[in-house]
């Protein structure tokens, strides 16, 4: 559906004051022609004024204030007829109605304003009518979602968005809050299977069937901007304009945590000791090379071996080595 702007009708103020000079005119005339009624002179300024003050309220349903960033969709006998965007002081047909299918909705989200208390003492939202043109964000409950490898995680997302068009958010979809939160849980769940938690072999993130180091963990920033191109190409038809998403809970699920906080424990300390290994070899190979340029000491094989054994167990072990004097011959 197109939006139609409408800009031509910032005279409430004219309006108003016509309505109020109207009010005083009309008192004014219904007690002069009471009086020549008493008089048994023509009623008819009694009764035209007394009119007028039955029906000059009716212009007052159309005016309409807006503040900056704020809207109002407007139909008339069911028709589209126009929206309101720029801030000011409106007249419209006092017929018109405004439309908003989610003022009554509440969301984890910013622009959401709640002012009234119910009896159990629990904040309710004010609904209004005006849609809000701002920036806001929604921040969408965890959800626990399998990754590539079958393995539970809980994700959550904030995702910063807009109304790009009035009169789509409005008549488009039923809710369109509703909606964008429903389609942010699945391009959530649609991004994250394609990616494991942590780095894995032989897993295609791209799609292009090369194996790839994408995860979730380590690459945040690409799963993020997977979620909103994903998110963006089911709402546009809402009339909604997707901003940015953005990662901001993530983590194992409860029940395999602990099982994968080893598994990272192992992996880290397999890790240090091949570093260390690594490290030990080349001291003892220069050990053995400095011993030979320096001509100190000839080592046959058997002694040679010993060495690289004792220096690997001093250089690899976990406590510090208890040294043991040999005051005897090598051999």
């Amino acid at each position: 559906m197109k939006e139609k702007i409408l800009t031509t009708r910032k005279n409430g103020m004219a309006v108003l004051l016509l309505s109020i000079l109207i009010y005083a005119a009309a008192i004014a005339g219904t007690i002069y022609g009471s009086m020549l009624l008493e008089e048994g002179k023509n009623p008819a300024l009694f009764s035209i004024c007394l009119t007028l003050l039955c029906i000059t309220w009716l212009l007052w349903p159309g005016l309409k204030v807006l503040k900056p960033q704020e809207a109002l969709v407007l139909t008339l006998f069911g028709k589209y007829i126009g929206t309101l965007k720029e801030p000011g002081f409106y007249f419209v047909n006092p017929f018109c109605s405004a439309v908003n299918p989610a003022s009554k909705t509440k969301l984890s989200q910013s622009g959401d304003v709640r002012t009234k208390k119910s009896a159990e003492g629990m904040e309710l939202e004010a609904p209004t009518k005006k849609l809000s043109l701002k920036i806001m964000t929604l921040n969408n409950s965890r959800q626990k979602i399998n990754d590539c490898l079958g393995n539970p995680v809980e994700i959550g997302i904030a995702v910063t968005w807009r109304i790009a068009n009035t009169a789509k958010a409005v008549f488009n979809v039923d809710n369109y809050k509703e909606f964008l939160s429903l389609q942010c849980d699945s391009a959530l769940r649609n991004i994250v299977r394609l990616y494991p938690y942590d780095v894995a072999p032989n897993v295609d993130t791209t799609g292009d069937g090369i194996a790839d180091e994408g995860s979730l963990r380590g690459s945040s920033e690409t799963v993020a901007t997977r979620i909103k191109n994903e998110i963006q190409d089911k709402v546009t038809e809402a009339g909604l304009e997707i901003i940015e998403a953005r990662i901001t809970y993530l983590a194992y699920a409860p029940e395999i945590a602990a099982v994968m906080l080893q598994r990272q424990q192992a992996s880290a300390v397999i890790d240090a000791r091949k570093m260390i290994v690594d490290g030990a070899v080349g001291m003892v190979e220069m050990a053995l090379d400095r011993l030979n340029e320096k001509h100190i000491v000839e080592l046959d094989e058997e002694r040679k071996a010993a060495m690289v054994s004792n220096l690997l167990v001093v250089l690899c072990g976990n406590h510090d080595a208890q040294p043991v004097v040999n005051s005897g011959s090598l051999y």
